[in-house]
Parts: C-alpha cells; sequence; structure tokens
C-alpha cells in the first residue's frame, strides 16, 4: 500500500482513495487524465512531453501544466510526503498504489493466488478501464490511453484463462468463463473449442449447437481454422459423456418443444411446450428467447419448477428470441394478440396464466377479454400503467435516459449498457445470473427494437379493466424491487376484486434460485394452483 493508504483506481471512474476514503478529484478532465498518466508511467517526465500529450499549442500549455499540478497536489500530497514531485524540467508521481498495476503484477505470478481472489479481480474489468478519460483531440494521448486498454484486455484474458483452468471439474461455469474470453478474444480458435466442449459436457446441449454455429462464422478466414473441429470438439466430449442417469433421464423428459404460429397481422411467434399434465400458459416478459432462456440460471428452476405434472407453454413476443424481429408495432394491443394467436395454435380451452412484469397487463386484458378460458391469474412483479402514465418525474426521466442508452450502446456488444437492467432486474442475483441476462439480451434483440419496447411499455394503462377480471387472482411482488416498486402491485392488488396480495422479501425483480423467497414464492403458486 503507498504512503498514508494512498491509492489510485482506474477501473470504471477514476478515483483516489486515501485511508480507503474517497478524495474529492478536480472537474477537468485533462487533469484527470494527466493523474492517470503519471500514475501508469512511473519515474520523471520532461514537462515539454506531457505539454504535447495534454493541450493545443494556442492554450499556453506550460500554464495548464502548472494549473493542473497545483490541483493534483491538493488530492494526492500530504504532510508526510510530496507524492507529486516536479521542478523546472520534470514532473513524477510516487508513493501511490495503482489497482491496474497491482493486478498486472498478480497475473505474472497465479500460482499462489487463491480462486476466489482471481474471481474478483477479474470482476472489476467489467468496469472497464480509463473509459471515462477520454480526450479525442490529444492524438497522443488517446494512443497511449488505447494501449493501456490493450494491456488491460491481455491481463484480463490471462486471469480469465487461469480461472477458465480451475473449473476443469465444473464445465458449466468454465463455459461461463469461456464465453467472456471469446468475446474479448474473438479470433482465438482454441477458445472457441474450448467452449463448444465444455457447453457439451455442460449438457447443454442447444447452447453447444448455437455456439458451433456462431463461431464457425466468427472464425471464417482466419487463417488455420477448419469448421470440422468444432463438430469433432462437440462429438469427442458427447463419446466420453457417462451413460446418462435416472435423475438425468427424467430431466430429459422435460425437454421443450418449439413450434410456430402467426398473429392476426402476421407476424411469426415461436412457442414452447415442456412437461406433462394440465396447461399452465406463461405470458412473455423483458426479452424472451425460448432456447437460451431454457438453459440459462436465470430462468431454468423457473421452467422446470412450473413443469412439475404441468405442461407449461410460452412463447417469444413479436421482436425478441425466435419470433419475427423485423416488425414495429409494439404496443400492448398487439402483444394481447401474441398472445392470443398462442393460445389458439396450442388449442387450449381453459388454462391458469402467469404474467411477470409487462406480461402482467398482457395478462390482465386478456383475461377480461376472454373470461371463459382463464381459470386464474398469477401476477408477480406488474404493474397497471406504464412508465409515462401518472407516475413520479424521476423514474420517467430515468426510463427516458434508458431508452437513449439502449438506441445508442445495446449494439456496440458493450456489456455495460446491458448490465443496467441486470443490476436493475436482480441486484442480489449470483455474478452467473447477471452474465447469462446480459448476453441473453445481446442475443435476443437489437438496440431498435429494445428502444420500441421500452418506448411502448410507457404508454401501457390497464387501470379501467382491473374492476373486470373474474378469475381467482394471487398477485405476489418483491418489497424491494428496484424496477416495479411495490405500490404498482399494490395498485393493482386494490383494483382486482378479491384479488390476494404477497410481499416477497427481496429486492430482486427476478428471483434467483439461491434467494430465500424462491421457495416461498413457488410454494404459493403451487398451493394457489391447486386449490
Amino acid at each position: 500500500m503507498g504512503v498514508q493508504g494512498l491509492q489510485i483506481r482506474l477501473f470504471g471512474a477514476i478515483a483516489v482513495l486515501r485511508d480507503g476514503e474517497p478524495a474529492e478529484l478536480p472537474q477537468s478532465k485533462k487533469t484527470r487524465a494527466l493523474l492517470a498518466y503519471l500514475a501508469l508511467n512511473k519515474g520523471a517526465h520532461r514537462r515539454e512531453r506531457l505539454c504535447e500529450l495534454f493541450w493545443e499549442i494556442p492554450d499556453d500549455p506550460r500554464g495548464s501544466l502548472r494549473w493542473s499540478l497545483s490541483k493534483l497536489r491538493g488530492v494526492v500530497n500530504n504532510h508526510a510526503q510530496e507524492c507529486i514531485k516536479a521542478d523546472r524540467n520534470t514532473v513524477s508521481l510516487d508513493g501511490v498504489e495503482v489497482d491496474f498495476l497491482t493486478m498486472q503484477r498478480l497475473s505474472e505470478n497465479l500460482g499462489d493466488v487463491s480462486t476466489e481472489r482471481i474471481r474478483a479481480i477479474v470482476d472489476k474489468f467489467k468496469s472497464g478501464i480509463l473509459d471515462d478519460l477520454a480526450l479525442p483531440a490529444q492524438e497522443q494521448y488517446e494512443t497511449w490511453r488505447l494501449s493501456q486498454q490493450e494491456q488491460a484486455r491481455r491481463v484480463h484474458c490471462v486471469l480469465l484463462t487461469e480461472l477458465a483452468g480451475r473449473h476443469d471439474d465444473d464445465p458449466s461455469a468454465q463455459a461461463d468463463l469461456l464465453y467472456e474470453l471469446v468475446r474479448i478474444e474473438p479470433y482465438a480458435i482454441e477458445l472457441h473449442l474450448r467452449l463448444v466442449a465444455a457447453l457439451a459436457r455442460a449438457g447443454r446441449k442447444n447452447e453447444a449447437e448455437r455456439q458451433t454455429e456462431l463461431s464457425r462464422k466468427e472464425l471464417a478466414g482466419v487463417e488455420g481454422f477448419d469448421p470440422q473441429t468444432l463438430e469433432d470438439a462437440v462429438a469427442k466430449t458427447e463419446a466420453a459423456a457417462p451413460h446418462p442417469t435416472d435423475s438425468a433421464a427424467s430431466e430429459s423428459a422435460k425437454r421443450q418443444v418449439i413450434r410456430f404460429c402467426k398473429t392476426t397481422d402476421g407476424v411469426q411467434i415461436a412457442y414452447a411446450t415442456a412437461g406433462d399434465g394440465s396447461p399452465l400458459v406463461k405470458t412473455a416478459n423483458w426479452l424472451n428467447h425460448l432456447e437460451f432462456d431454457w438453459e440459462s440460471p436465470v430462468w431454468r428452476h423457473v421452467f422446470l419448477a412450473l413443469t412439475k405434472n404441468r405442461r407449461l407453454i410460452r412463447y417469444d413476443a413479436r421482436g425478441n428470441g425466435l419470433s419475427d424481429w423485423n416488425v414495429t408495432d409494439f404496443s400492448i394491443e398487439r402483444q394481447v394478440e401474441d398472445l392470443e394467436a398462442v393460445v389458439e395454435a396450442a388449442g387450449l380451452e381453459n388454462f391458469p396464466l402467469l404474467g411477470i412484469s409487462q406480461g402482467c397487463a398482457i395478462s390482465i386484458l386478456y383475461a377480461v377479454r376472454n373470461p371463459d378460458k382463464v381459470s386464474k391469474l398469477i401476477l408477480l412483479g406488474g404493474y397497471a400503467r406504464g412508465w409515462r402514465v401518472g407516475v413520479s418525474k424521476r423514474y420517467t426521466q430515468q426510463t427516458e435516459a434508458m431508452v437513449t442508452l439502449v438506441r445508442s450502446g445495446w449494439g456496440q456488444d458493450n456489456p455495460v449498457f446491458r448490465q443496467m437492467f441486470a443490476s436493475l432486474f436482480m441486484p442480489s442475483a449470483p455474478a452467473e445470473n447477471h452474465d447469462w441476462f446480459n448476453e441473453l439480451q445481446r442475443i435476443t434483440t437489437s438496440p431498435a427494437n429494445a428502444a420500441r419496447l421500452i418506448e411502448a411499455l410507457g404508454t401501457v394503462d390497464v387501470r379501467s379493466s382491473l374492476q373486470h377480471v373474474k378469475a381467482p387472482t394471487l398477485i405476489i411482488h418483491a418489497r424491494g424491487d428496484m424496477r416495479v416498486p411495490i405500490e404498482s402491485g399494490k395498485e393493482i392488488a386494490v383494483g382486482i376484486p378479491d384479488a390476494r396480495f404477497m410481499a416477497l422479501e427481496t429486492d430482486n425483480h427476478i428471483i434467483p434460485e439461491c434467494d430465500p423467497a424462491w421457495p416461498r414464492f413457488i410454494q404459493a403458486v403451487y398451493s394457489f394452483l391447486e386449490e
């Protein structure tokens, strides 16, 4: 640790901490960029060189440098030692611990570093390094900044490779790490082969097939790549796999069957059935993908629980998953038509209906229009009115900002943008769930469709329909829900005659299997359905 516990953090927004307490940094981006440069480049730097890097000639660069150094001295110097040293010719920064340099040193000898420590370090890389310190007009500085980000990418690869190697006995966890490695090393043939093999070993067959096709496209034209090696990697793994146990055979019996139908406006909708018994229909919610969800730790436990003695029917709504993406009308009326098309195609006459999040408003409208079909209604984390209809100004502004981020960042393969959704939907879920949720959003729809869907949800208002719901209704809501406040669930409960309401002690909008609220939720659903 540096003198007096002085630390500089470069992952995420640059920060200076003294004995763990953050110090206030200058507002000037160039001044903060200068601090990062000095922190990552030990030794003395000529003033002329620093002026060339950070200031244009007309700006009186030497005067600007003096001003920046005066501001930084107040941040990093203390009575015990001057960390910034400057004379007439040179400037240096010493006695400070820098997070990235520490990680870089660790990556050079990982033999004695615990798996938990490596995983904690890897998590830091999700925040990016020097992203907030771009100076587009300073070409030489930008060249240096990008070179530091490339170094960070290499260290990230070393750490992920080490972690993946330590999970040979857990192919599912290994596959999740290899997904990240392939993302940042997209043309490394060996990583693609290891990924599809790990997916096959983990029994994630649909994913292995999907990734084989994606890898074939990604590696096309890469010198030395033979597409057959991908098939061979999966085939060898499957040949070496042990004979399935009775438990595994029981699990495979719950495999889903995917079919397609068309709505009245000609949109093709994908729907899936799984399990045996009386039907239970789940309405589509924020971005579904029938295949990817089925393998995902975000949803897998939900689907397995719902197929217990039941036939679960679910679908990908228009604009996402396996359904048609080439659509522009995401209104709630059209989304109700998606559900109607699935019910008709599946030949369902009477069934309980489960809505989650946005699926609740769709379920309410469908139940009112088809009282003879819906036997019971279960609503989790729902709302009767969208974010533009009579909600708080702060919530509306937050969602408008979200739409802007989606339009600008969703398609850049930058998980930072999609991580925003993971943090809102399931803040207390394991990191694995966040990674899956981020990947789900990336492959499930386009930036334009995601933005259009959020816009359409803003105008939803089914309050006038609540009083007309005839089906017995159970409303469940997370008390600390960060995406849809519990007041929204209570509003539905007040509006639907004789509705039951249950609050869950969790802040997760989507409930992970490890959440103590999960068994309480699923038991409440079982009990309600069996009444």
